[in-house]
């Protein structure tokens, strides 16, 4: 059996994403291990619910850096002090220019179906919000590779929920994270796996090698 592989989760707030992803470690329901939980803000709970797993934490502060470019910077450079296979963005709410060595080893989770929905100002309620005032019949969320740019490298897993017709946002959000809990280890575990492979927009998944590889 391979080691676990090895994860940075970059977070903004509350992190019940990483709560998701912890739990699911500690299950051993998904073949990896956290290594780092970085934050963009010191008050962000999810620093707190990282220390609660025993995973090590760090702040680079987004509102201490003038650019993007200055606080992107600062973020791989802090990254590069952890040797970790994937990057995990969970409820990430800044834009980061991640470094070359990053491209195809980072993974967001957005609460919509990539690409409608998505992009600048598109986060939490904002989305379930927009997604019922447009009248959509189905949501759900999409696991994605991340670029640098918002919302917007290939796409991994997706999963669907019906929205209803007297869903609230929090209704809807709801249902929609239920699915992110599926979505985020499943994705991961393929990554683990070694079957993910980029092709331009698309990611194949390959066959498990278990089948009489």
């Amino acid at each position: 059996m391979a080691d676990p592989i090895k994860l940075a989760v970059l977070l903004s707030g509350g992190g019940t994403t990483l709560e998701n992803i912890a739990e699911r470690i500690e299950q051993d329901t998904l073949d990896a291990r956290v290594e780092v939980v970085i934050a963009t803000r010191p008050d962000a709970y999810g620093l707190v619910r990282a220390q609660n797993h025993g995973i090590r934490t760090a702040v680079v502060e987004r509102k201490t850096f003038d650019s993007t470019r200055s606080f992107s910077d600062a973020l791989n450079a802090r990254l590069d002090e952890y040797e970790v296979d994937l990057v995990c963005l969970a409820g990430f709410m800044v834009l980061w220019k991640m470094s070359d060595r990053y491209l195809g080893r980072v993974m967001n989770i957005h609460p919509a179906l990539i690409p409608a929905f998505c992009g600048k100002g598109y986060y939490g309620h904002h989305v379930h919000s927009a997604v019922l005032e447009f009248g959509a019949k189905v949501s759900g969320c999409t696991v994605h590779f991340a670029d640098r740019e918002y919302d917007h490298g290939p796409i991994i897993v997706q999963k669907c929920v019906p929205v209803l017709d007297d869903d609230t946002p929090d209704a809807l959000a709801e249902r929609v994270f239920e699915k992110e809990c599926e979505a985020y280890p499943e994705a991961i575990q393929l990554f683990a796996e070694g079957r993910l492979r980029i092709e331009g927009r698309r990611v194949r998944v390959l066959p498990s090698q278990d089948n009489g590889g």
